[in-house]
């Protein structure tokens, strides 16, 4: 496993990869680690790059290649995380029923919460059907922040 912790405007977030793929993204509540930007190691040299260009609103689609490690159901949840347009949201029940399971939105919930590549699988694009913004792994500010971002760089505000 390869490891490395960057700065972003969030706070310090974690990256991990195996030889072909990255595995993880840690948010910064997670990560107490000391910052070691520099590696050689191509995935994740490739993904500070392309997570760069995303804070700078210069990239809204990561393309670095994932690997998921997870139960069937949270791999099905996560892979639809993907399919969330920049700067737009959807509901967990809208969630739940992109993957064929209409009544799962709890459990879609939970596996969101337990997303190991936050940010380029963008699990802070879901929120409650109400329209709130609930849980997110690295807080609500985070969430908050990451949205208001997106929709700056679209062009867009979000009623949040």
């Amino acid at each position: 496993m390869h490891e490395v912790v960057i700065d972003t405007p969030i706070g310090r977030v974690r990256l991990a990869a195996n030889a072909d793929a990255l595995v993880r993204l840690d948010l910064p509540n997670r990560v107490d680690a000391p910052l070691a930007p520099h590696t050689d190691h191509p995935v994740l040299k490739e993904t500070i790059a392309q997570l760069e260009a995303y804070f700078a609103g210069e990239l809204q689609t990561f393309d670095v290649p994932i690997a998921f490690e997870g139960t069937e159901f949270q791999r099905l949840a996560w892979h639809a995380l993907v399919d969330i347009p920049y700067a737009t949201t959807r509901s967990y029940a809208e969630q739940a029923r992109a993957i064929g399971r209409p009544t799962a939105a709890r459990a879609v919930g939970a596996a969101n919460g337990k997303n190991p590549i936050a940010i380029i699988v963008p699990c802070h694009r879901v929120i409650g059907g109400n329209g709130s913004l609930t849980g997110y792994g690295g807080g609500v500010e985070t969430k908050r922040w990451l949205l208001d971002h997106e929709a700056r760089h679209a062009g867009l505000r979000l009623p949040l």
